[in-house]
This record gives C-alpha cells, structure tokens and sequence, in this order.
C-alpha cells in the first residue's frame, strides 16, 4: 500500500506532538497518558492483534466522567489537525509524490482539445462566454466552528511558511512556536457551538467565504485563464467576462425553515452590499496609490476636466460613492432608514468608471499599468457586482399556490385549489398577460400568506445582478412556475428574473420533461425567459426517496430529455445540480461528475450547489480556492466541447435492469420492513443530532413523522456516524448481486470501461464501502438495541453490507477496495486508529444519554462529550451530509 507523503507523514506527526505538549499542560499527564493508551490499543485492534479489541472498549468503558470530555476531545482534535494538514498538502509547492492529487491545468486541457480538433475560434467563444456558478448553500454540515477554522487556516498559512528552504533556525523556531500556540488555543476552545446559528450569521459565514478567500483567489485564477486562452487561441479573456460568479441559499433559502423570514433576506442582501463596499474600497485605496500617471485618453481628459492626475480624480469620486454605498448599507441593514443620494446602486456605477481609466491607459501605450491592479478590480466588479453575492429565493412551490388561491377567493373568482391545471394556467397567463394589478389594495392575507408576499416585495427592490434564482421545491406543473412570475410581477418586479423548477424526488424528475415541455408550449413564458431556461435536479432526495443507484439513473435520463426538450424548443439549458457533499447526497470528485453528465446537458454552462464542510474543503483557503476553479472551470469546457458518447442501447437496457431490482430492494426495507424505523431510530445518533447547534434549519420538514420526513442531510449523517453507509449501497447491492447470479458482470465491466457514467458511479460506490466498517456498526448495535427482531434486521443489512462488497471486488477484479487509490486508502487507515476510539465512546455515550433522558436528567459531560464523538467522526470521514 503507498504511504503517504513524507512532508505530509512529518506535518502530521508534527501536529500531533504540538498537540500532545498541550494535552501534557493541561489536563496533564495523567490524561495524557491514558489516550496515548488508547490510542495504541486502538492501532493494535485494527492489526487485529489478539484481544486488542476486548482491551480497547474496556478502556474506554474504564474511563471517569472527568476524563471522557478530554478523551474525545483529543482524538476530534488530532483528526482535524489531520484534515488541516491534508488540504494544505493538495497546495504546497514541493509535492513530487507520484500518487499526489495533480489538477491538471487549463493549458493542458486547451492543447489537449485542440489536438482532438476543436478549433481555436470555437475553444475562445467558449470560454469566452463560459458560465460556471457555485451556489453556497446554508445546508448545516459544517461541524467546525467558525473560531476554529479561522485558526486553522493560520495553521495552514504556518505549514506553507514553514516549506521555505531558506529558513534561519531562530526564524524556523518562531514559526513552530506561533503554530504550538495556535494548537493551544484550539485546545482551549469549546469545539461544539452552545448557540444555533441564525440565517443571518450563516449569510455573514457566507460572506467571510469570499473575503478570506475567493477575493482574493478570483483574480489570480482569471489571469491563469486568461494567459492560457491566449496562448491557446492568440486572444485573451474578454474584459467584461466574468465566467465565474458566486450566488448563496444562505438567507434566502425558506424551504422549510420557519427562521428564514422577508425581514432576513432583505438584511442579507444589505449586509452583502455593505460587506461588498468595503472590500472595495480597499481595493480603490490601494488603485489610486498605483494610478499616479497623468498620461490621459481625450474621452478621460473630457470627464476629469483637465486634471493633473486623472486617474486619481476618477477613483476619488468612486470612493466618495463607495463610501456613502457603505453607510447607507450599514444603516439599512440595521433597520434604519438611509439617504440613497449619491450612492452606487447598479454594477455598471461602479465599471463604468474602472473601464474608463482602462481605456484610457491602454490608449496611451500603458497596457501593462492597466492590467496590474485595475484590471483585477474591474474582475472582481463584474463577477462579485455590488452585492458581493446574488441570493437565490427558494420556496415551496404549495406556498405560492396558497398565495394565488387566497387572492383568487377574495376577489370571489373561485377555488383555485380545486382548479385543474388547465385552468390554473389560462388564469395566470390572462393575468401576466394584462396590466391590470390582481392584488386587492384593502386585503388583509393571512400570515403565511403575507410573507410570501412581503418576500417577494423585498426581492422586488434589487438589482438583476443582486439576485440569483427563485427556485421552487417541490415543483410539478407549469402553474407552479406561472404563479411566482405573478407574484413577483404584483410586488413590482420590472424585469424577468430566473425561476426555476427543482425536481426532487423519483416521481418528479420522471415527469420532468413532461413538466418542462408544457411551459415551453406557453408562447408567453417562451418570450418570458428569452430563449434561457434553468432547471434544478435534486440529488439529496431522489436518492432518499429510492436509493442511490435508481436516483442517479433517474438523473442522468431527466438531464438527457431535457436537454433534447430544449433543443426542440431552442431554448439554452441550464442544469442546476443540487449535489451534497456524500456519495448518499450526490457528491464525490466534481471533474469526474461533470465529465460523465450526458452529451449535450454541459453546454457551456453549470451551475451547482456547495455546502456545509465541503465549502471549506474546496473554497477555505485562496490558493485551494484557485485549484477548485481550475479543476470546475476544465471539466466544464472539455464537457462542452468533448461530451462522452452516448451510452449504447443495451447499456440503458442494463441500467432499466439494475435499477428495477434496486428500487424494489431499496424501499422494501426502507419503506415497507415495519422493524426499519424503529432500529435505525436506535442503531444510530439520529434522534440526537439536533444537540449539534449546526445550522438554522430543522432537521426535519415536520416536527413528527417518520423518514420520510427526515432532511437527507441527518438521514446521511446519521448513518455514517456508525459507518454503515446504508443510504449510498442499499439496493445496489441486490442489482449486482442479480447481475453476478445471472453472469452479467463482463456486461457491466464493458458499460465501466465505455461510459463514463456508470464508471464514476462505480467508482463512488466503493470509495463509501471503503468508508463502511461491519465490526463498528456491529458494535452500535449491540450497545444500543436489545430488541431480538431488530437484531435480526441489522445482522441481514450487515450480510448485505459484506456481499455488497464482495460483488464490488468481483466486479472490479480486485481484491481489496480502492487498489486503484492507494493515496486515499493510506488516508483511512492513518485516521482510523483515532475514529474508533470516537466511535465506541460514541455508543456508549448514546446508550447513557438515551438513560438520562428516560430519567430526566443527562449529565452535562456526557451530552458534551458525545457532541464531540459527533464532530470528531464527521472529520475523520471528511464528510457530514
């Protein structure tokens, strides 16, 4: 097996010992010495040395209640210190490990096309034109506190400053001594948030996002474009290109969180806009320090009026507004009414003058001036705007049918509700099609009602390039898109802003085109969305709703007739992937994702959501923020301008196969086996997780009701706590055992090795077993569940588990998992020594929590202490939902 990195090795070991002298100073070295215990019983039993196992959990059984806190605590640390030191390790500079994740550069690719034929004015109009959008979602899988990952990241910036070569001993000592006092503060910071976050600090996480990294990594990555287009094609990135743009659901995503009010987005879109000013003019303090010139274009001189330093008076103006922007901001953000004289309030307010001064300098022979800081800035303009951020509206498609049936009841026109859907459809378009306002001026709706309403409003007062998308849950009907239009047209919306259907579950995304081909049909709506249409995929609750493989399959098929629905039509399509951050929720390496999409569904646009942990992951620091851009922005390109073949026919023949025998076997148990509910219930953390302050929303659409009801994000967790993995493997394990029983592996081996697709879907299937672990989740059980029958259905989940398994090595030609990924193999067994522990403590602090609560009464160090077994598992498996 590869071992890893030797830097890697030494950062990790390093980390670990700073770690070990601040557990020595408190609590000591008692303590110290029993997780060092610990910690080699724990590397003993996955040696599978004899009794190994016995001694672990009786040491862990042994512990007092004063010493489970610092335990847990220890082993959360040191895997996060671990994660620390492996994202660092994806961006230094000395790598030259041959197993080392390379993301291959933008050069590469271009050369790579254009050697496969793609022609040099086709790969610059692509690009060119290139729309890549990340969605920051407010989705809580982050575990880390904010406190503590601002730390790491100076953790991160010690490693990368340790990596020079030319240090000086004494200077070497000072950065060792800044990390030992960092790892120390972390130690004596609480991990675990005492407080749910609101809507508005997730926003405000959302914007330290860009501050801390993405503003600073978004010009970098443009001028790597930019030279890579030119040297590929003899012509650069267009000035006003912005191929990258951020948009968030944080403040703006109401689906089922009651904490997500008009009066919250409209504070978000304010703190967006003041945050966005003071970036700027940072940026214009220091623009006007290098634009001395006084070198002047006559259309700059006409404006200046003659003055010596043009370039200053222009960007003395800028800053004057900026300023005024940014009290107005703060004052309106805090709920205080504000003068808007003299602010800017559209993007082009601000390049207009910043292109101006460009002009003028490459007019005058000072192109290299002008493509220093200025033309950075200008970048930043076009792709963060005004409002650092454009916030998508997301809601529920029944809230808005309220809305529109409430009015239509007023005003004596009928029941809407009880309409069929022609005749919802002739109404809203006689409606949009007319001028005539539909919302009574003396009605008083109701409350739910009202705040509709008042949401839409307040969307209805910003900018197009404020916003993102209104996306409706939930959607099913053309109806659902026409009542939001309405809505927003009678809150006085003045231009068309993007609303988009998200098909979620089985059902929906099967009756997707069927939805989509009915809108287009409206000559309206076709005028409505001039020729652009979005349309979202659920990943998170297909699978839910019917397993991994049958939803990735109903994916794939929505995504190709939609794609051909809206060739039809001549409509260009967006897809928007609703991807999480696990394999359960749709996640896994986003070039492979991307690059085995249909032919055809990556027409030189994307846009998908990012969450929780995996923001940090891909986003946290700049340098690894301009890798995740390379890495998104090459797969995109090469999907456009290289798809995949289309599969063959017998292989969709094959999949029609598999995922019927895997949606059956799926719901069988998830749906229909009447022991299911209640032995997940007890088998796994689930009811314990709202402990966990992770974020605003609810775990659950309704405060009672059974899975069904569970977000996708707990219901992964959940399982992934106790590493059965259940909701990524079920019901595939019955498809491939069918295809073993019935000899249809070499069929299988033909679709891996000709269709991308299946290929990757292969490949995330065995990256999660390799996650899973029968002797953990055999232990959860035998901790937490005494009921005979209940037993008898985790023994079975766990055969099936283990011939899941099997049939995946039998299918891959193998004889362990992940041969093919030696580096990520080393990763989990590094960390697994430190896991176990965290979960065998995690059991049994369940098992006492669930006592305490039949009681009355949890003593305080367990419920701590098992929210950290909580944190600590989600770092150790890099993923929370």
């Amino acid at each position: 097996m590869t071992e890893l990195h030797p830097d890697l090795r030494d950062n990790v070991r390093m980390l670990g010992e700073l770690l070990g002298h601040s557990i020595l100073r408190f609590p000591g070295q008692q303590c110290y010495d029993r997780i060092e215990e610990i910690r080699a019983a724990a590397k003993a039993d996955r040696k599978q040395e004899s009794g190994s196992g016995q001694r672990l959990v009786t040491l862990l059984r042994q512990l007092d209640d004063d010493e489970l806190l610092p335990v847990t605590r220890a082993f959360n640390q040191f895997l996060n210190l671990a994660n620390l030191a492996e994202q660092y390790h994806g961006i230094r500079r000395k790598q030259g490990h041959p197993s080392d994740l390379v993301v291959e550069s933008l050069s590469e690719v271009f050369d790579r096309l254009q050697s496969g034929g793609v022609d040099a004015d086709e790969l610059h109009r692509r690009v060119a034109d290139l729309r890549i959008e990340f969605v920051l979602t407010a989705h809580p899988t982050e575990v880390a506190r904010r406190t503590l990952i601002l730390k790491y990241d100076d953790m991160s910036e010690c490693l990368a400053q340790l990596d020079h070569e030319d240090l000086l001993p004494a200077e070497r000592d000072e950065i060792v001594e800044r990390l030992a006092r960092l790892i120390t503060e972390a130690w004596h910071t609480d991990e675990i948030r005492q407080q749910r976050p609101t809507a508005v600090d997730e926003a405000k996480w959302g914007f330290a996002v860009i501050e801390n990294s993405l503003w600073h990594a978004l010009p970098h990555f443009l001028r790597n474009l930019d030279a890579s287009l030119e040297g590929a094609t003899g012509k650069g990135l267009p000035l006003q290109a912005s191929p990258i743009r951020i948009a968030s659901w944080m403040g703006g995503d109401r689906d089922g969180n009651p904490n997500v009010t008009h009066e919250v987005s409209r504070e978000v879109f304010m703190v967006g806009r003041y945050r966005a000013a003071d970036l700027y003019l940072s940026d214009l303090r220091a623009l006007r320090n290098e634009l001395s010139m006084w070198q002047a274009s006559d259309e700059l001189k006409a404006v200046v009026d003659g003055a010596p330093e043009p370039y200053r008076v222009v960007l003395d103006e800028l800053r004057v507004r900026m300023r005024r922007t940014r009290e107005w901001a703060f004052a309106r953000a805090h709920g205080r009414v504000a003068d808007d004289e003299g602010i800017l309030f559209k993007k082009e307010d601000l390049t207009a003058p910043l292109e101006l001064c460009y002009r003028s300098l490459v007019d005058c022979g000072l192109k290299t001036i002008a493509d220093g800081p200025l033309l950075d800035m200008i970048r930043r303009a076009h792709t963060f705007g005004l409002s650092l951020i454009r916030l998508d509206i997301r809601q529920e498609a029944d809230r808005h049918t309220e809305a529109v049936a409430e009015m239509v009841d007023y005003l004596g026109l009928g029941d809407y509700q009880s309409w069929p859907e022609e005749e919802r459809q002739a109404f809203l378009l006689r409606e949009l099609e007319g001028r005539r306002p539909l919302v009574p001026r003396h009605w008083e709706p109701s409350e739910s009602v009202r705040e509709v309403l008042a949401t839409c409003e307040v969307v209805a007062q910003q900018t197009p390039e404020a916003l993102g998308s209104y996306v409706i849950s939930m959607a099913s009907q053309p109806s659902d898109v026409l009542s939001v239009i309405l809505l927003l047209r009678e809150a006085g919306m003045t231009f068309p802003m993007r609303v988009v259907p998200l098909f979620e579950t089985l059902d929906d995304l099967r009756g997707a085109p069927k939805s989509m081909e009915a809108l287009f049909e409206v000559d309206w709506y076709r005028h409505y969305c001039d020729g652009r249409q979005e349309v979202m995929i659920g990943y998170s609750d297909s699978s839910k709703d019917a397993g991994q493989l049958m939803a990735a399959w109903a994916q794939y098929r929505a995504q190709e007739q939609l794609t051909e629905l809206a060739g039809k039509y001549g409509v260009h399509l967006t897809l928007f992937h609703g991807r999480g951050g696990t394999v359960g929720r749709g996640g896994g390496p986003a070039n492979r994702a991307i690059l085995s999409q249909p032919p055809g569904s990556v027409n030189g646009s994307f846009r998908i959501t990012e969450q929780g942990e995996m923001i940090r992951f891909k986003f946290g620091l700049p340098r690894l923020a301009v890798q995740s851009l390379t890495l998104y922005t090459t797969a995109v390109v090469e999907a456009t301008l290289a798809p995949p073949p289309a599969p063959k026919d017998s292989w969709r023949e094959m999949m029609d196969w598999l995922t019927e025998k895997s949606l059956k076997s799926y719901r069988d148990v998830v749906r229909e086996h009447p022991d299911f509910v209640p032995y997940f219930r007890q088998v796994t953390p689930e009811t314990a997780l709202g402990k966990l302050a992770l974020g605003s929303r609810p775990a659950r659409r309704k405060p009672t009701g059974g899975v069904e009801s569970l977000r996708a994000i707990p219901w992964i967790f959940a399982w992934t706590q106790m590493r059965m993995m259940l909701p990524a493997w079920l019901g595939s394990d019955e498809a491939l055992e069918a295809a073993a029983r019935e000899d249809r592996l070499p069929e299988l081996r033909e679709m891996m090795a000709g269709w991308p697709f299946f290929r990757t879907y292969v490949d995330m299937l065995e990256m999660v077993l390799a996650k899973s672990d029968l002797r953990i989740a055999s232990y959860y059980e035998q901790v937490l569940v005494d009921d005979e029958k209940l037993r008898v259905l985790g023994a079975s989940l766990r055969e099936r588990l283990r011939n899941c398994i099997a049939r995946l090595l039998e299918l891959k030609e193998q004889q362990t998992l992940l041969e093919a990924e030696p580096v990520f193999a080393q990763s989990m067994k590094v960390r697994n020594p430190y896991t176990d522990p965290l979960h065998y403590l995690q059991a049994e602090l369940l098992r006492r929590d669930r006592e305490g609560e039949g009681k009355g009464e949890v003593p305080d160090v367990v419920e701590r202490a098992l929210k950290v077994t909580m944190a600590g598992i989600a770092a150790g498996m890099r993923n929370t939902g």
